[in-house]
C-alpha cells in the first residue's frame, strides 16, 4: 500500500521533534515517496540536514525559498501528498489549522491539500488540557482529520501528564491506515485471538503458546481497510490495534459467549484464537496442595464456537476458521472446513520453519471449497491482507 504513494511529515516546534526522525526513518524505508516539511521554530530543534539525509528529498521550511524546483512548492507537495501526517503538532500549530491560518510553508501546504490528514498533538499538559486546544482539536475532527490522543508521562518540562508523542508504531499504523484501501468499509467483522486459559485452581490453569500475533494483525488489517472490527482476545500481551474494539475474555466459555452474542451483527467472523479443546470437569476452590503420588484432572469438553457459528450463522455471513497442524495439513484442515460448515480454513503446521506461535511470520495454506492455495513465508500482517483480499473475494 507505500508503493507509488507521497508521504508529508510535517514536524513541528517542540521538544518531540527529535522522535520525528526516527519516524521519518521508518516510512522512508518503505515503497512511498517521503517529503518533510518543518516549521522554523522546528529547525531549532532539528536540523534540515537530519530529515535530507533520512528521506532523501530536501526539507521544505520557507514559503519563499527561491532555491526548489517547483514554482509553487506549497501547493505542488499539496497535489503530490496521498497522506499528511503532523508530528510532533505543537498547540500553536494545531491551533493554525482549526483557524484555516496559513502564514508558514507547512500550514500553507495542509491548507491547500485534500489528501487525508492526521495530526499527533504534544505539548505540555497544560497546554493540551486548556479548552481552548480541545475545542480546536474537535474542530480539526469535525472537518475530518484524524487526531491520534497523545500518551501520558514524564514530559520534558518536568510535569507527568498527558502531551507526550505516541510511540512511532502508533503513528505509523495511523499512516498505515491512510493509505489502505476502504474495501471493508461498511463491513462488520469480529475476530477472535490468542490463548484462551482454564482454570484448575486458583494458581495453575491449563493453556496453549499462542501469542495473539496473527489474530492482532487481522484486527488491525479489517480496521485498517475499513471494517467495524470487534477483537474478542484471549489474555495476551499485545496492544489493541488502533480503531478495534477488544473484548478481553480469559476461558473458553468466556469467549464463546462473547463470539455467539455478537455472531449476529457480522459480516464476517474469523477465528484465530487458539481455544482449549478441553478443560478441568470441576475447578478447586483452594491451592491444590502436592503430594507424593500422581495427580490426575478429569477434563471434558469445551463448546466448539466454530461449529456453533457454522450451525448458526445468518445468511449472508462468512465464516473463516484457522487450523494448525502438526502432520497430515491439508487433509485434517479440509476436513475442518467441511464438519464445521465454514467458508475457508486457514491452515499452517507447527513443525514449519517461521510459522509456529510466537514468530512474526507465517506459512499459510488457504482452503476453500473451490481449491487450495498454499502462500510463501511471508510477515503476519501480509498473510492478514492476503486472507482478507481472499475473504472478500467470497462475499462478492
Amino acid at each position: 500500500m507505500f508503493e507509488g504513494k507521497t508521504i508529508l511529515l510535517g514536524v513541528s516546534g517542540g521538544i518531540a521533534a527529535y522522535k520525528a526522525a526516527q519516524l521519518a526513518s521508518d516510512l522512508a524505508k518503505t515503497a512511498a515517496d517521503v517529503h518533510v516539511v518543518m516549521t522554523q521554530n522546528a529547525t531549532q530543534f532539528v536540523t534540515p540536514l537530519t530529515f535530507e539525509t533520512l528521506v532523501n528529498n530536501k526539507v521544505a521550511v520557507d514559503t519563499f525559498d527561491r532555491n526548489f524546483e517547483y514554482n509553487v512548492e506549497h501547493v505542488s507537495l499539496a497535489k503530490k501528498a496521498d497522506v499528511i501526517l503532523v508530528a510532533p503538532a505543537t498547540a500553536n500549530v494545531i491551533a493554525k489549522m482549526a483557524a484555516g491560518i496559513a502564514d508558514d510553508m507547512l500550514t500553507t501546504t495542509i491548507l491547500a491539500a485534500s489528501c487525508p490528514k492526521i495530526v499527533a498533538p504534544a505539548m505540555n499538559t497544560g497546554m493540551y488540557d486548556n479548552p481552548i486546544t480541545q475545542r480546536n482539536l474537535e474542530t480539526l475532527k469535525a472537518f475530518g482529520v484524524e487526531v491520534i490522543e497523545p500518551d501520558s508521562g514524564y514530559l520534558a518540562c518536568g510535569d507527568t501528564g498527558r502531551g507526550r508523542l505516541p510511540d512511532n508504531g502508533r503513528l505509523f499504523e495511523a499512516v498505515r491506515r491512510a493509505l489502505a484501501p476502504k474495501d471493508f468499509q461498511g463491513k462488520r467483522v469480529l475476530v477472535t485471538a490468542g490463548p484462551t486459559r482454564e482454570a484448575i485452581d486458583p494458581v495453575r490453569y491449563i493453556t496453549n503458546h499462542s501469542t495473539g500475533k496473527m489474530g492482532y494483525q487481522v484486527a488491525a488489517a479489517a480496521a485498517r481497510r475499513g471494517a467495524k472490527v470487534t477483537l474478542v482476545s484471549g489474555p495476551v500481551s499485545l496492544q489493541a490495534p488502533l480503531g478495534v474494539e477488544l473484548v478481553p475474555v480469559v476461558s473458553a466459555q468466556e469467549m464463546f459467549q462473547a463470539v455467539t452474542s455478537r455472531a449476529g451483527e457480522q459480516d464476517l467472523i474469523i477465528k484465530c484464537a487458539a481455544v482449549a479443546d478441553y478443560r478441568p470437569e470441576t475447578v478447586a476452590d483452594n491451592k491444590i496442595k502436592k503430594s507424593e503420588g500422581s495427580m490426575s484432572i478429569p477434563l471434558t469438553r469445551t463448546q466448539d464456537i466454530l461449529g456453533w457459528l457454522g450451525a448458526n450463522r445468518k445468511p449472508g455471513q462468512i465464516l473463516c476458521g484457522f487450523s494448525m497442524e502438526t502432520r497430515d495439513l491439508v487433509e485434517n484442515s479440509a476436513a475442518k472446513l467441511e464438519k464445521k460448515r465454514v467458508d475457508m480454513i486457514v491452515a499452517n503446521n507447527l513443525k514449519d520453519a517461521g510459522a509456529g506461535f510466537g514468530t512474526d511470520t507465517n506459512l499459510v495454506t488457504i482452503i476453500t471449497k473451490a481449491g487450495m492455495e498454499r502462500l510463501p513465508l511471508m510477515g503476519k500482517d501480509q498473510v492478514a491482507d492476503a486472507l482478507l483480499d481472499r475473504l472478500l473475494t467470497l462475499q462478492s
